[in-house]
C-alpha cells in the first residue's frame, strides 16, 4: 500500500497535501532520503544542522530496510543526551523513485536548489538514482560506492555532466578523511624536514600502502547491526574491490596530491588486481540478517548448501602520477575480542615513513608513527618538535613520544571522534559547498578518478586466473 507517514516518536498516516511549510522553512536545506537500505543513511541524521529543515521526506519500497531506518532515527530523537528532532515524512510503494522525482523536481525559476537527496543503500541501482536525481535538478549526497562496475562508472560520469548543467552538487561520503591519524599523516607528509619527498616505490615495494580489515558482525549506535540480506550479494552491494576500497583510493589521492585536479585518463595506470571470497555459514547469515535461510538470489554464491561465498575482499596495485600504490580490503565475520574495524597505512618518504598501525599492540586503536630512514635523522627532540610546530598549532595537545624506531604521535582523546561522528563532518562539508554554490574542481576530478580506479580494478581482477584465491 502506498502511503505517507509522519514519523515523530510514533507514526501517523497523513496525506502529502497536509504538510505545510512555514516562511522560515522555505529557505532551509531540505533533506530527502531515497531507499535507505544502509545504516549510513541514518548516520547522516545522527545530529541536526543549522539551516537544515527538521522535516525529512523518505521514499522507499515497503519492507524492513525502511523500517530499520526509521527505528534508527527514532533512537536519535529519543536519546537522553542531545536528542535530535527529525520528523520523517515517509512514502512507501513500488513507485517510490518516480514519486520522489515527481514531487521534488526543482523549479527551473528557482536557482537556490535547496533539496538534497541522501542515497545510502542497495548499490545495484544507486548510480541510476544519482543520475535521475541530478537530472531532476536535485543535489545529491551519496554514500560510497557511487558506482560498482564499469557500466555504472560511465553513467556516473554522465551524472557529473548533468549536475554541472543543472547547477546542482553531487558528492560522496568520504568519512575516513576525518580520522585524526589520517589527517596528521597527511599534514606531516607536507613537511619536508620530517618526511622529505614521497617515494615513488615499485610494485613490490609501493610508495604508499593502505589496508583495511572489516567485520560483518558489528555494533552501531550501541546495538548489534542487522545487515540486509542483499548486503552479502555482490551484484547488489558491490564487490569489496569496488566498495570499501573506495575510501582507500580516496585517501591516497587526498594525501599524495592534496587539492590537485587528477586526470583519470592520464594519471592512473593499473598494474594488477585480485579478489577472493569470505565464507559465511548459514547460521552466521541468519544471525546477521535475522532471517531463517538464504534468499533465492544468493543461490548462485552458495556451496555445499550451507556456505555463502561473498567476494568482499580485494587488492589493487596501481600507479598514480608515477607513485606506486597498493590497497587491500578484507572482510571477516566477527572481530576478535576487543578488536574492531582496523586500518594500516604507510607513506614512504625519503627522510621518514609515516605509518598508521591498529593491531593488538596498539590495543586496536589507530596510532601514527614517524620512523626515520636514517636513525641519525630526527634524533633531536627539540628539532623534531620545531619541525611539527605548524601541526601542533593546528591541533593543540598533539605531542611526540620517542621509541626505538622513531616517534609515536600522541593524540589527545578529544580528537578521536569515531566513525559515526565523521558522517556529520562530511555532511557539514557538503552543506558548506552547497552554501558556496559549488564543489571544488579537484573534488569532482578526484571522485571520477577514484571510481575509474575501483571499477577498472574489478574488471582486471575478474579476468585474473587466480582471482578467487588468496
Amino acid at each position: 500500500m502506498k502511503n505517507f507517514l509522519l514519523f515523530l516518536f510514533s507514526i501517523t498516516i497523513l496525506s502529502c497535501g497536509e504538510n505545510k511549510i512555514s516562511p522560515s522553512q522555505k529557505n532551509m536545506v531540505k533533506l530527502i532520503t531515497l531507499d535507505p537500505g544502509h545504516f549510513h543513511a541514518a548516520l547522516v541524521q545522527k545530529l541536526t544542522y543549522d539551516g537544515v529543515d527538521s522535516n525529512v521526506k523518505v521514499y522507499a519500497p515497503t519492507g524492513p530496510d525502511a523500517e530499520l531506518h526509521l527505528d534508527r532515527i527514532k533512537a536519535y530523537n529519543s536519546r537522553p543526551d542531545n536528542p535530535a528532532n527529525w520528523n520523517e515524512e515517509v512514502y512507501t510503494g513500488d513507485d517510490f523513485l518516480e514519486k520522489m522525482l515527481q514531487e521534488n523536481k526543482a523549479d527551473s525559476t528557482d536557482s537556490s536548489h535547496k533539496e538534497v537527496v541522501v542515497i545510502a543503500g542497495n548499490n545495484r541501482k544507486k548510480t541510476e538514482y544519482i543520475y535521475k536525481s541530478v537530472e531532476a535538478g536535485l543535489n545529491v549526497l551519496a554514500d560510497k560506492p557511487m558506482a560498482i562496475d564499469k557500466k555504472n562508472f560511465e553513467l556516473l560520469k554522465s551524472a557529473f555532466d548533468e549536475a554541472k548543467k543543472n547547477n546542482v552538487l553531487l558528492y560522496d561520503i568520504m568519512t575516513e578523511r576525518y580520522e585524526i591519524t589520517t589527517i596528521l599523516q597527511r599534514e606531516l607528509s607536507m613537511i619536508p624536514g620530517i618526511f622529505g619527498e614521497q617515494e615513488k616505490g615499485t610494485p613490490e615495494n609501493p610508495g604508499i600502502t593502505k589496508e583495511s580489515v572489516h567485520y560483518f558482525y558489528k555494533y552501531v549506535s550501541g546495538s548489534v547491526l542487522t545487515r540486509p540480506p542483499w548486503f552479502m550479494d555482490v551484484t547488489q552491494e558491490g564487490e569489496g574491490i569496488t566498495d570499501v576500497t573506495t575510501h582507500l583510493v580516496d585517501l591516497i589521492q587526498w594525501e599524495c596530491f592534496p587539492e590537485q585536479v587528477l586526470d583519470y585518463q592520464k594519471d592512473i595506470t593499473l598494474t594488477s588486481a585480485r579478489r577472493w571470497p569470505t565464507d559465511i555459514t548459514l547460521s552466521q547469515f541468519n544471525t546477521l540478517t535475522k532471517l531463517n535461510g538464504f534468499p533465492g538470489y544468493l543461490e548462485k554464491d552458495i556451496v555445499n548448501d550451507s556456505v555463502l561465498k561473498v567476494y568482499s575482499n580485494g587488492e589493487i596495485n596501481y600507479e598514480l602520477r608515477g607513485i606506486h600504490a597498493k590497497i587491500s580490503v578484507q572482510w571477516n565475520y566477527q572481530a576478535p575480542e576487543g578488536a574492531a574495524d582496523s586500518h594500516y597505512s604507510i607513506m614512504r618518504g625519503t627522510k621518514a615513513n609515516l605509518i598508521i598501525r591498529q593491531a593488538a599492540e596498539q590495543n586496536y586503536q589507530a596510532t601514527l608513527y614517524i620512523e626515520p630512514i636514517n636513525k641519525n635523522d630526527l634524533s633531536d627532540s627539540a628539532g623534531v618538535m620545531d619541525q611539527i610546530k605548524s601541526v601542533i598549532a593546528e591541533h593543540p595537545g598533539v605531542s611526540l613520544k620517542k621509541n626505538s624506531a622513531g616517534w609515536e604521535v600522541i593524540i589527545p582523546d578529544k580528537y578521536k571522534e569515531g566513525h559515526e561522528a565523521h558522517f556529520a563532518r562530511v555532511t557539514q562539508k557538503f552543506l558548506q559547498y552547497l552554501k558556496d554554490g559549488k564543489i571544488p574542481a579537484w573534488e569532482i576530478a578526484g571522485m571520477i578518478a577514484k571510481y575509474y580506479t575501483t571499477t577498472s580494478a574489478l574488471e582486471m581482477a575478474a579476468k585474473s586466473k587466480d582471482s578467487s584465491h588468496r
